[in-house]
Order: structure tokens, then sequence, then C-alpha cells
């Protein structure tokens, strides 16, 4: 059996110690197999980006023995040696221009004393091409860039982010002035921003990101995960005493589900599968989001009065997964090139490619909704929790009155800082609350005489949501009323409960709350 490793991103490493390797290198010839190329491919992180780089460095190095039973060994290619500059930004530490500029330079001259040469110029962007020109006078030149959009996301919100970018505009500029000294280029990161110069004029990169071809070059597909880890499954039912069809539905629900193109097939977190397995005691538990939480998005998405619920309902356009800029931050394109929300289904209007998104799996819906409403209210996991088995419980029993009190009490609690003068603020977060529970939770429901704000459905119950800001539960309930928002679900087996309830942004609290049961 295969020894498992999730925190070695070396493919000699991997290959000479024995560990699982699952064969993703016919993906690779297909990149290096054309005599030019410049590609870039954005995944989340701990997707695999930097074993990628580390694969076609040891390509490029000609390291073929290191290939030996792995489809590329045996594929038409020269193997022949190139110079290879690897810059990987996966540790960027810097919090302004000058310590930008001091950072790229000290990577750019680790770079060249392995090849024996000495930098030539003041500026990092400088150096940078003159570097390459010096190695291409043997040798035409590939460039492995990991990360590159790392400094870019790590200064987000800070007052010296357009410094940073501009530096780095120059610096990625560098490759395309020396497109013609260049074997290969491969640039892998998270996002893509409109403003780098590496995406913008002419001499683009071909982008992978949505490709159909490409997307399961990063992940395991599920004929991958089973045949790879065979024996580790085993060894796994065994341990947690189920069936095998059982395990697999389980892995599945909770760490597959990642889908990179429309009609894609939906691959594993390979960091979240290999940290399964290592455990000697198995636990279905959250491996990969504790590494990679989006506090700058969650913050933002809280200040800005983001509509959280209308991204899980409504679709999206294409062009949400594209390049954006840094003075106009779309937290959509942000969460879905993170990966904290993927493809769930596609739809075409007018002849244009429109997206329904949902959270990949288990592991990341009730880490990143966990998180969520502790960035939303300021409550511990711990409170979050305790509310939620709560409203679980009586929501089911028709207990409205303790429905009505813990709802209460969890929005009277609220940091008095992070609360909105907003209604659709308190409804995003009503909205988190409840979905986070796993409860049949709608939002905006249309009629045909208004809009509902949400409904709920748990056991024997149908519950009506209007939500005021600032005026009063009898408003809302007469609202309700009037409209009839009811009658649609008047044949539909379930008690209904109508409630109004009314945000006072002066008390910081639900001031009053009304509900009335809908005789059928």
């Amino acid at each position: 059996m295969k020894r498992l490793t999730s925190s070695a991103f070396s493919f000699e490493e991997i290959i000479t110690n024995g560990y699982l390797y699952v064969d993703k290198t016919e993906f690779i010839w297909n990149l290096v197999e054309q005599p030019f190329g410049t590609y870039f491919l954005s995944r989340p992180r701990r997707f695999g980006k930097s074993l990628t780089v580390s694969t076609l460095e040891a390509v490029f190095q000609g390291r073929r023995d290191l290939f030996k039973g792995l489809a590329i060994y045996d594929k038409p290619y020269d193997w022949k040696p190139h110079p290879v500059i690897h810059l990987d930004f996966a540790n960027f530490n810097a919090s302004n221009a000058d310590q930008m500029e001091s950072y790229l330079n000290d990577k750019l001259t680790m770079q060249a004393s392995s090849f024996g040469v000495t930098l030539k110029g003041a500026s990092s962007s400088t150096r940078f091409e003159n570097l390459i020109r010096d190695l291409a006078e043997q040798e035409k030149v590939v460039i492995l860039v990991d990360e590159y959009d790392k400094p870019i996301l790590e200064s987000l919100g800070n007052p010296y982010a357009q410094d940073i970018l501009e530096l780095l505009k120059a610096f990625y500029s560098s490759i395309k002035s020396s497109d013609g000294k260049e074997r290969f280029v491969f640039i892998t990161g998270v996002s893509k921003f409109s403003h780098v110069s590496l995406f913008s004029g002419m001499n683009n990169p071909t982008d992978l990101s949505m490709r159909s071809d490409y997307a399961t070059m990063f992940g395991f597909t599920q004929e991958e995960f089973e045949s790879n880890y065979a024996e580790h499954i085993d060894v796994a039912v065994q341990k947690l005493d189920i069936s095998r069809d059982d395990f697999l539905a389980k892995m599945k629900n909770w760490y597959d589900g990642y889908k990179f193109s429309g009609n894609a097939e939906t691959v594993y977190n390979p960091v979240s599968v290999s940290k399964f397995f290592e455990s000697p005691d198995p636990l279905f538990s959250n491996y990969w989001f504790s590494t990679a939480t989006p506090t700058f998005l969650l913050e933002y998405c809280r200040n800005t009065s983001f509509d959280f619920k209308a991204i899980l309902t409504d679709p999206v356009p294409e062009i949400a997964f594209d390049a954006y800029e840094l003075d106009s931050i779309d937290p959509l394109a942000l969460f879905l090139q993170t990966g904290y929300l993927t493809i769930k289904d596609t739809t075409i209007r007018k002849d244009r490619t429109y997206y329904y998104l949902k959270f990949p799996n288990e592991e990341v819906q009730w880490s990143f909704e966990m998180y969520l409403l502790n960035v939303y209210t300021g409550y511990r996991t711990k409170e979050i929790s305790s509310t939620v088995e709560a409203l679980i419980k009586n929501l089911g029993s028709g207990n409205v009155t303790e429905v009505e009190r813990i709802v209460k009490n969890f929005f009277a609690n609220f940091p008095y800082a992070i609360q909105l003068n907003d209604e659709k603020y308190y409804q995003s977060v009503f909205y988190a609350l409840f979905y986070l529970i796993g409860i049949d939770i709608e939002a905006e429901v249309y009629t045909n005489d208004g809009r509902i704000d949400t409904t709920i459905e748990e056991g024997d119950w149908r519950y009506i949501f209007e939500f005021k800001l600032n005026q009063t539960s009898e408003i809302a309930l007469d609202q309700i009323e009037q409209k009839e928002y009811f009658r649609k679900y008047l044949r539909s087996g379930k008690r209904i409960m109508i409630v109004g309830a009314n945000f006072d942004f002066a008390k910081r609290q639900i001031s009053d709350w009304k509900s009335k049961e809908i005789e059928r």
C-alpha cells in the first residue's frame, strides 16, 4: 500500500520516497509537446498547483527517470533540458511596495545563484528580464510562476495595494517582453486580475481555467479516487465498520463536487482526501477549509451588504468567472475562483451561458456558513451550533414562540459595530442561519401578487416570513395576508405559519414579531 502525504509538493520527493502519485502527466504532455506555449490555470488553494509546477520543472530539466511508469514516459518527447526559472509566491510576506521589491529581488537572487549568474539592473523587473536573456544564451528558458496572485490577494484592503499591483505589473511584463527567448511559460493562481500586465495587451497566456479538456487536471475524478486509493479505502471501510458503498457515498458528499467547466466531471479535493486517509482514525471532518478561510471576503460581504442568498438561487453570467479589477472587486468572482462555490448547472439565454452555483460539498458548506455567521454576528462557533440545534427542534414541532425567542436573542447579541442599517443585511443573515441548519429555505419567492421574503419548511410546517426595517411587525404580517402569500401552499399538506418581524436599527434588535397560523 502506497504511503500518503498531504504536505509534500515536490514531484521528485513524492516519487523517490514512494508516495502515492495520481498520474496527471497526460495533461502535462499535451502542454509540453507543443514547441512553445504560455499558459495560465486558476484553481483554489491546496488543489495541486504546486505539485503540477514541480512536475513541469522535472520534465524541462530532462529528468525522464522520475517518470517511469507514468503516462508521459513513453510519449514522443525529446526530454531536452532547459534552464527553468521557478518563482513560488505561496509564502509571500510583504505589506508595502518597498518590501515587495525586496521580496522579488530575493526570489531572483536565489534563481540566479542556482545557475551561477549575476543579476543585472536596479529594479526587480529589469533584473528579471536580464536573467531571462542571460539564461537564454544557451537554451530557451522555461518560466514557472506558482501562486502569482498571492501578493495581490494578501494586500486586499491594504492602503498600499495599488502600489504593489503596479510593481507586479512591471515585473510580470518582463515575461511578455522576453517571449522570443522562452520555450514554455506556465502560471498558476487562484484568481485573475485584469490590471496585471500578464493579462492585458497582446500575447495573453492561453487560459486553461474553464476549458473542459483541462477540467480534471487538478483534483481526483471518481475513477481516479477509487483506483488509486483502493487499498486505503478497504482499510477505512474496515475501521469505520460500514459498507463500501456507504463509505464511497459519504466521501463523495464530503470531499467531491468541484466542477471547473460546465459539462465536466466533478473532482475531489486532493488535500482533503489525503488528510482523511493519513489519520489513523478516519473521520469525516473539515480538512481543507481551515487552511484557507476567506476572512477578507466574508468581511467585505458584511460591509457591503452583499446579497449572499442571491448567489445560491440566481444564475450568474460567464463573466463572473473572468478577471476583475482591484478597485472594483466582485466577491462572487472570488468565491468562484477560490473554490468556495462551484458550478451546479448551466443554462443558455440568448446564446449566452449562465451558471447556477452551489457549495462543492459538505466540508465547504458547513465550514463556510459557520464562518459567515461568525463574521456577520460575532458569535463563536459553539454559540452558533447551540442556536442551530434549538432552531431545528422548535421549527419541526411548530413551537413558534420558542423560535421567536431564539431568533430575537440571536439578533439582539450582534455586536453594535457590525450591524448595518439595511433590510437586506438582516435578511441575508437570517437566510444564512437557516440555510446552515440544512432546512428547506427559499428566499424572495415570487407569487402572482408579489414576492415573499423567505419561506421555510420543516417537519409538518411551512413558515412564511416577511421582514421590515424600522416599521412594525403588523405591517409585515398584513402584507402576507393582504397579498395572500400563503395561497400557493394551501394544498401542500403542511400546516402554515405566517410571521411578520421588524428590525429596529436604533435598538439593534428585532423590536416586535407576530405570528399566526393559517386555517386551511
